[in-house]
């Protein structure tokens, strides 16, 4: 971008001192108002907090209405910044046809990279392949294999959902957000929120520090010594994909059966 053509007298800017349009894509998008940013800055007024609960609602229902229509899930977390044909991605891809090939639908955020690679595995392997997408103030695309999609409005509750439908958790590498998804997985099971379904963490060049200091708290009596066990480390694929089977499929009864049908008049959609 450059001053010139608006004014005559500025310098020239230099390319080190060029704005690029990424940064100002990055601008807008932390200077822009949106109805979740305003509804967590603080106390609003009264009616407007209760359409905030109202919109939640709707998030849930839109979700209850097509999941529960999609059968025991293997929910598969990590980077959507991850480029098709790379280690992680094919790692990725491979997982989501290993859980696919156990008879579990695989679960992912319906955007690119990671959760692009595990719904294509699913997708080519001939099971189903879900994603549970987040609307953005600059639209994020769902990856064009998914068979069934649900667009929700607040991280929290495409969380939950990521969470309430699966019998398995799969991490693979990925940033800030795949953290927060992990550990909030683990913490749930932890307290017994959540049944001690399998947390599978693949990637062991990435995560090897993250394990490191798991096990640095669990030294330092900060997590529970037994809480580490918790996650099933490896990079084998026939690894993971027994781990699912001993301690998903067989653990919690899991039995091919008749899915439910939809009733129309609930506005409920098949898969």
């Amino acid at each position: 971008m450059s001053l010139k053509k608006n004014c005559p007298d500025c310098p020239e800017v230099t390319k080190e001192h060029n704005i690029t349009e990424d940064e100002i894509r990055q601008q807008e998008i932390f200077e822009l108002e949106t109805e979740e940013r305003s509804w967590l800055a603080g106390p609003r007024s009264r009616i407007i907090d209760l359409l905030s609960l109202f919109r939640v609602c709707l998030d849930l229902i839109r979700a209850y209405r097509i999941l529960h229509f999609v059968g025991p899930c293997v929910t598969i977390f990590g980077s959507a910044r991850t480029r098709p044909g790379t280690r992680w991605y094919e790692l990725a891809r491979e997982m989501g046809e290993a859980c696919a090939e156990l008879g579990f639908t695989v679960l992912t955020g319906g955007g690119p990279g990671i959760m692009q690679a595990g719904n294509q595995g699913a997708y080519e392997a001939g099971g189903r392949s879900i994603g549970v997408n987040i609307i953005l103030p600059f639209e994020q695309d769902v990856n064009p294999y998914v068979h069934k999609s649900v667009d929700m409005r607040y991280f929290f509750t495409r969380k939950t959902m990521l969470v309430k439908y699966s019998y398995a958790f799969i991490v693979m590498p990925g940033g800030a957000g795949t953290l927060d998804e992990m550990f909030e997985t683990m913490t749930l099971i932890q307290t017994g929120k959540l049944k001690n379904f399998p947390i599978i963490l693949m990637g062991k060049d990435f995560w090897q520090p993250l394990m490191d200091f798991v096990y640095k708290m669990a030294e330092e009596g900060t997590i529970s010594p037994q809480d580490p066990d918790l996650i099933f480390f490896t990079d084998s694929v026939e690894e993971a994909k027994a781990h699912l089977q001993r301690h998903a499929v067989r653990q919690f009864g899991l039995r091919r059966k008749k899915m439910p049908r939809p009733m129309q008049v609930l506005g409920e959609e098949g898969v």
